[in-house]
């Protein structure tokens, strides 16, 4: 009977009016994408249907379905697709009635050369072999009946989605190994030349993976533009399938122009522009929803629960989770940064930025709702322009936070607020780059040149600078011409923007200038000829733009591909930085110039001289910026940027130290301080101290609570260490980013009158007050102090002289320095 059945496939039942509708619907010049698809899948089907029942007639089959399943089953039916196709039937009918069937569906189709995945198998087989492949368990989700049983389809259905629920946590932590396994062989299609639409990470198969995990039940994917990045994706590999007459997913660049004119775009920079954004809303989707999929499958492990009195089920004591405060408005809450109960975004125009810089800089990701709420918030009260100041911290503290950093853009840029803070982004988002050094679109690079940047923090004394430098320096890149002209442009405007003043706008904007200089001069010119080193000398003019260059280059270089830096280029660049070093000569840091008191700081002083005590005095600030303007709020009013607190206390050793830990104790963070001592009465010296504080969160302390605890300390009794490390265990323990090291040098001919130890380090409670102690137990004298806190990284210059009032020897200088860095490692 198989035989007979063969044969009239073959002959009287030829699929020859398929073929010429299937060809005319794929080259008529219909509409195409969803419609076509739509089309092709219902052509497809009746066909193959009446396929079925004619072999089933010949055979006398009964108890039979025919199934789409996988992509044909979604009705996703790209030109050159595979038909996912399976047989299902009841076992009442012979294996040779069945197989008279199976060969009167697959030979038609295998005559026409479509490429089939075929089964047959009973409701026990299928759901047998689906327990045991998680694969075939995929494809069965989306099972669609074409011809035979409706209702021996719709019971496999249902019995495969029961499954599917009940076996949940088990399948989806093998989904999810497998997702991350593919990403791990394709990469990641927002950033490939030439992507794989399918298999990338942000592709098809992550589309197909987030409707198993909405079948679950157990999460849903963010739905916002996810339909639509879906359909551009599919768009993509139907214009491919017919520009290649091939069932390839692979975008190659020879094919590229021509499915950028098959779609109506401009050219293949569109297409790839276009399938980046399709592939990052998918992408990002994905990454929300396993981490929801991570929570609630830990909440149902880690929830134990016990009876009640009338047995009724109940939540054990202490099982809620904790909302841990990360910064003012933002907690940690199971293991993502969401918004404090008491947060108002409405009324806190800088809370997405605190939001974002704390996430990133304790290593957790944004919640989506977070996110979302921010976004709303921020559209109806946009930071203003100039930049607050703590705005512009925050945006430090976020670009230098590492890795962390890439996951909390990418949310941010999802709901589009990054081009909100920086309008300039569109240009590059998304943009390719045609280079095979460049391993990512102009918006990732920068972004990835920034996590480079982090690393080298410690090398600079303005990583403020450098942090923005590597999120700006190819900018221009979406603009005609020679970019590094364009992004000086851009440079000027958006550092002016975030609130630098005039002399931070040139450095920046002559670090974009020249941000090739560098690694252009050491590969390309005779670094013998001294014109080549003073013309280098000449463009970057002090030591310290030349070490931000220096930083820069390095960054930039690491975060363009293995193939843009090595030890050889590093070797040059570095050679040619020691050689222009050599002609500035001197860029040693300058001791501040001494100013007379004020009548405030006068009066304090008096008043701690003839008390024998401490005399504080609080203000809310508003900090000029260098051309002596103060930042403004929305409606003109001056814009406070912390709290200045004024401390005048008799002299005595180990008051740094003391007073930085009262002020880690009252969560009181210092932005910047000046210390120096006076004599105002000749009854003995007296320190005044002058700190810029903000609370980590919450509101601030009295002033009476924190004089009461500044005396305890500076009398002894209040013992810092112990409450310090009290508050830290009631805590649980946080992940975070690892900053780098901290770094203590000498900064040598900065002072006649003292030695100027210069720490550098990642910003951390208590950090001043470890500081402290440890030059104290060096046995130097803190003749004065200049702090200043930039994002993240505290820079600070200790004047010290020894019991005499000397300036240290060289070698005592040195191992001064050397114990204080050891201390803070």
């Amino acid at each position: 009977m198989t035989e007979n059945v063969d044969a009239k496939a073959r002959d009287g039942h030829a699929p020859a009016g398929y073929a010429a509708a299937r060809l005319a619907l794929l080259n008529g010049g219909g509409p195409a994408g969803p419609p076509r698809r739509k089309a092709l899948a219902g052509l497809t089907d009746t066909w193959l249907a009446d396929l079925a029942r004619g072999a089933a007639e010949r055979t006398g089959t009964t108890g039979w379905s025919l199934v789409a399943v996988g992509g044909y089953g979604r009705g996703e039916l790209s030109p050159r697709s595979d038909l996912d196709l399976l047989l299902l039937h009841d076992g009442s009918a012979g294996p040779g009635a069945i197989a008279g069937l199976a060969d009167g569906i697959w030979y038609p189709v295998w005559d026409l050369g479509v490429a089939l995945d075929h089964s047959v198998r009973t409701p026990v087989e299928a759901r047998k072999t689906a327990t045991e492949d998680l694969k075939v368990h995929l494809g069965l989700l989306d099972a669609r009946h074409l011809a035979g049983d409706v209702a021996l389809t719709a019971s496999l259905r249902s019995a495969v989605l029961a499954d599917w629920r009940n076996q949940a946590p088990k399948r989806l932590p093998a989904l999810h190994e497998l997702c991350l396994e593919r990403a791990e062989r394709h990469g990641e299609l927002s950033y490939l030349l030439e992507p794989d639409l399918k298999e990338a990470r942000g592709g098809l198969r992550d589309a197909t993976a987030l409707r198993a995990v909405a079948a679950s039940w157990l999460a849903d994917a963010p739905r916002e533009g996810l339909e639509g990045a879906h359909t551009r994706l599919l768009d993509a590999r139907d214009a491919l399938h017919l520009a290649t007459g091939r069932a390839t997913d692979r975008l190659a660049l020879q094919e590229q122009d021509q499915v950028a004119g098959a779609l109506g775009l401009l050219d293949a920079d569109t297409l790839l522009r276009q399938v980046y954004e399709a592939a990052r809303t998918v992408a990002y989707a994905s990454d929300v929803t396993w981490r929801e999929v991570r929570r609630v499958l830990r909440a149902r492990q880690t929830r134990p629960r016990r009876r009640g009195l009338l047995g009724r089920s109940r939540p054990e004591q202490g099982n809620t989770p904790v909302r841990t405060p990360l910064a003012e408005g933002v907690v940690e809450h199971e293991g993502e940064a969401v918004l404090a109960l008491t947060a108002r975004p409405e009324r806190d125009p800088v809370l997405p930025l605190r939001a974002a810089a704390a996430a990133a800089e304790h290593g957790v990701p944004l919640s989506l709702y977070a996110v979302r709420r921010l976004a709303v918030a921020q559209a109806g009260r946009p930071l203003p322009v100039p930049w607050p100041a703590e705005a512009r911290e925050q945006l430090v503290t976020l670009l230098g936070a590492g890795e962390s950093t890439v996951q909390v853009w990418e949310a941010l840029e999802a709901e589009g607020m990054i081009t909100r803070f920086l309008p300039d982004w569109e240009r590059v988002r998304c943009r390719p780059q045609r280079n095979a050094v460049h391993v990512w679109t102009v918006d990732r690079h920068l972004v990835e040149c920034a996590v480079r940047a982090s690393r080298l923090t410690r090398r600079v004394g303005r990583p403020d600078l450098l942090l923005i430098a590597a999120l700006l320096h190819d900018m221009g890149k979406g603009w005609p011409g020679d970019h590094s002209e364009a992004g000086e442009v851009i440079a000027r405007d958006v550092a002016g923007r975030f609130g630098f003043g005039q002399a931070d706008v040139e450095t920046l904007a002559l670090l974009v200038r020249h941000h090739l200089l560098l690694i252009e001069t050491a590969t390309r010119r005779d670094l013998d000829d001294p014109a080549t080193v003073q013309g280098v000398a000449d463009a970057v003019r002090d030591t310290e733009t030349l070490e931000l260059l220096h930083a820069l280059t390095e960054a930039d270089a690491l975060a363009t591909g293995p193939a843009a830096w090595s030890a050889w280029r590093a070797s040059l660049v570095g050679d040619l930085v020691k050689r222009v070093s050599a002609v500035l000569a001197n860029g040693a840091v300058p001791e501040p110039a001494d100013r007379e008191p004020t009548a405030e700081e006068e009066r304090l002083a008096v008043e701690a001289a003839r008390t024998a005590g401490p005399v504080i005095a609080l203000h809310a600030h508003a900090e000029p910026d260098p051309d002596g303007a103060a930042p403004r709020t929305a409606e003109g009013e001056p814009e406070p940027v912390g709290v200045e607190l004024l401390l005048a206390v008799p002299d005595r050793p180990g008051l740094l130290a003391a007073a930085a830990g009262v002020l880690a104790l009252h969560r009181l963070t210092v932005r910047a301080a000046d210390l120096r001592a006076v004599d105002p009465i000749g009854e003995g010296p007296v320190t005044l101290l002058r700190w810029r504080v903000a609370a980590e969160y919450g509101s601030l302390p009295e002033a009476a609570r924190l004089r009461n605890d500044f005396a305890r300390a500076f009398a002894g009794s209040l013992d810092i260490e112990a409450r310090l490390a009290e508050r830290e265990s009631a805590y649980p323990r946080r992940r975070g980013v690892t900053p780098p090291p901290p770094r203590v040098t000498v900064a040598p001919g900065s002072s006649s009158a003292a030695t100027v130890i210069e720490v550098r380090a990642h910003d951390a409670p208590g950090l001043l007050h470890r500081i402290g102690r440890a030059l104290e137990s060096t046995g130097v004298n803190v003749r004065s102090a200049r702090i200043s806190t930039l994002g993240a990284n505290a820079v600070d210059a200790f004047y010290v002289t020894d019991t005499s009032g000397d300036p240290l020897p060289d070698v005592r200088a040195a191992e001064v320095a050397d114990e204080v860095e050891r201390a803070l490692r």
